[in-house]
């Protein structure tokens, strides 16, 4: 049976309408950077829950779960009404391969994202570890519109901090904004232009890609990484592609 841990909400960050941030005041398992855990709330005599990523890194002294109201979402609606406070509940479980213990040797981390599947990317950004490791990491967030581009503050932080390695790339789909791309990931990878925008290729050699999104959004990103000569990675035939499906 799953163990639950009781916690109390320390802030709910509303971003837009749909878009929030919860951070929890949680006894938190040991964890990796990437990894995900499931968020419950009473729902009569059972545990109405779902998984969501960790935000925060496990340095931090709180859990940190970004998430998408989603129309009549019987879970991500309460949430998305929580107040500082109130209980919530987590697994004591954690889960999840994107993590950078799993990626074989490489110099240059992209890092692909959608929308609220930006979260365990930001975990792994936040520590040490991965600048260490990387000499280059580049992020790479996907979204609809302009009030879709989150976590600003922390990514210009990360920017300033290491100026040398990290290459932050929006692509807005929706509407032209100056600096971003406008179109979806894989297209801007077939396409040359995100490779352009980085200021580097996509080099099998050096480059690992890491993708966390919607399942088609994976996939065709996965399809248009492949026709550069780019391979999904398993821990026994080590490849370039690692990834995540968020549903």
């Amino acid at each position: 049976m799953e163990q639950w841990r009781a916690g109390k909400v320390i802030e709910n960050r509303h971003w837009n309408e749909r878009l929030c941030s919860l951070r929890v005041d949680v006894e938190l398992p040991k964890f990796k950077a990437g990894q995900f855990t499931r968020i419950g709330l009473p729902d009569g005599e059972t545990m109405l829950a779902r998984a969501y990523s960790l935000v925060n890194s496990p340095g931090e002294p709180y859990a940190e779960f970004y998430f998408n109201k989603v129309p009549d979402g019987p879970l991500s609606s309460r949430l998305h009404q929580l107040k500082a406070g109130d209980t919530l509940y987590l697994s004591a479980t954690v889960a999840g391969f994107l993590t950078l213990a799993e990626l074989p040797e490489c110099q240059h981390l992209w890092m692909l994202a959608t929308g609220t599947a930006l979260g365990p990317f930001l975990s792994i950004l936040k520590t040490e570890e991965v600048w260490q490791r990387m000499d280059k990491v580049i992020l790479v967030h996907g979204v609809r519109s302009l009030d879709e581009l989150t976590y600003q503050e922390l990514i210009q932080d990360l920017t300033k901090r290491y100026p040398e390695q990290f290459v932050t790339i929006a692509a807005i789909t929706r509407e032209q904004v100056s600096g971003c791309l406008q179109q979806r990931i894989p297209d801007a990878i077939r396409s040359g232009d995100l490779e352009r925008a980085a200021g580097m290729v996509l080099d099998p050699a050096l480059a690992h890609v890491m993708i966390c999104g919607s399942p088609a959004m994976v996939e065709d990103s996965m399809t248009a990484l492949k026709e550069k000569g780019l391979r999904k990675h398993r821990r026994r035939e080590p490849g370039h592609i690692s990834v995540e499906i968020y549903k």
